[in-house]
């Protein structure tokens, strides 16, 4: 039996946890083995829009890289992952792997013809996209992801459309993640009542009440366009270039309003490599957010939403812990001193 004892986040309180196979514990248990003494404890860090198993298009998608993906995030001390979007299904052996973090997956892009790369995803037609949403719903964790738009200037998914695709999935009790990154596109997905919408560029502010009350969370990935602003800014200038700079501005923008508006943010990194959702928790905290929201988007709050619970009796023994507060000093997200996963010791202060 392992102990732990520290200060637990959100709530500020020192407790103690005993570590029962892959469970929590709140009860005393005699003689138990001290492994972590001090320090802020967390429910494991989620990433809650990640794509591992292959780096892109032209890549394959195969077991040694999702392996290799999944051990990234766990090395930094993300212990749940969704997968809104993957070129295949995410193999069944994943969820038997002690050693890798909890998946909740989306099953394959569906993508209907012009919103996607040929190939990538699972491409369907207009006509088949309500059947093929519920298939991988179905066959996933509950969710599925519809490409709602591609390029600026191409016409989004049609909203009744995508109306019908909500209403089906959540029929069958799946839910539904929307890649939005035009200002149709991500109408469209507040209007049909999506459960998350990913990135929402352009998304019109008058829309985060509705989303507020719907339910609909925004997950706007901000490190994937963040990161390579001075890139983008240093190209040539075009149509192109002016829809990545104004898209950006508006997303950053947007990510306080929402917070303000009820709209539940949460943190998902997007692109490689994989196991960076310090800097996404950093590009929110840049957004206007708070740094404890910032992290309750990627680690309390997110688990919440996945259906997990947190460091209660009987909750999964999965958590990471800090030397300092992570909400006055986020940088040491990208440290932490301790991580237990399925309640196997992965890193600890004793080494």
């Amino acid at each position: 039996m392992l102990k732990v004892r520290g200060v637990v986040l959100p709530e500020r309180e020192e407790r103690s946890f005993w570590i029962d196979g892959d469970r929590l514990r709140t009860d005393p248990v005699p003689g138990g083995d001290l492994i972590v003494d001090g320090g802020w404890i967390l429910p494991g860090l989620v990433d809650v829009h990640t794509h591992p198993g292959t780096e892109g298009p032209d890549a394959p998608f195969d077991d040694a890289t999702l392996r290799r993906h999944l051990t990234d995030h766990r090395e930094a001390g993300v212990l749940l992952v969704r997968t809104p979007g993957s070129a295949e299904r995410i193999p069944d052996w994943v969820d038997a792997d002690p050693d890798l973090p909890r998946v909740r997956s989306a099953g394959p892009w569906l993508a209907t013809p012009g919103r996607f790369v040929p190939g990538f995803g699972r491409d369907v037609t207009e006509a088949e996209l309500v059947a093929a949403a519920v298939d991988e719903a179905a066959s996933s964790s509950g969710w599925c992801k519809i490409i709602g738009d591609w390029e600026f200037g191409d016409p989004a998914l049609p909203l009744d459309l995508l109306t019908e695709v909500v209403t089906a999935v959540h029929a069958v009790g799946g839910r539904v993640a929307a890649h939005c990154q035009t200002a149709e596109g991500s109408r469209n997905a507040v209007l049909a009542g999506v459960d998350s919408l990913e990135h929402g560029w352009y998304l019109d502010q008058d829309l985060l009440d509705r989303m507020a009350r719907s339910g609909t969370a925004l997950v706007p990935t901000l490190g994937v366009l963040g990161n390579r602003m001075t890139e983008i800014r240093a190209r040539e200038s075009s149509a192109r270039q002016d829809w990545l700079l104004k898209g950006w501005e508006g997303t950053l923008a947007t990510v306080r309003a929402a917070e303000e508006a009820g709209v539940l943010v949460l943190a998902g990194t997007d692109s490689f490599p994989c196991g960076t959702i310090a800097n996404e928790v950093e590009w929110l905290i840049r957004g206007g957010m708070s740094a404890e929201a910032a992290l309750a988007a990627a680690s309390w709050k997110a688990r919440s939403w996945l259906g997990l619970p947190g460091l209660v009796d009987g909750a999964p023994a999965d958590l990471v812990v800090y030397d300092v507060d992570p909400t006055r000093d986020p940088r040491v997200l990208s440290h932490p001193s301790a991580i237990i996963l399925r309640g196997r010791v992965f890193r600890s202060p004793r080494g």
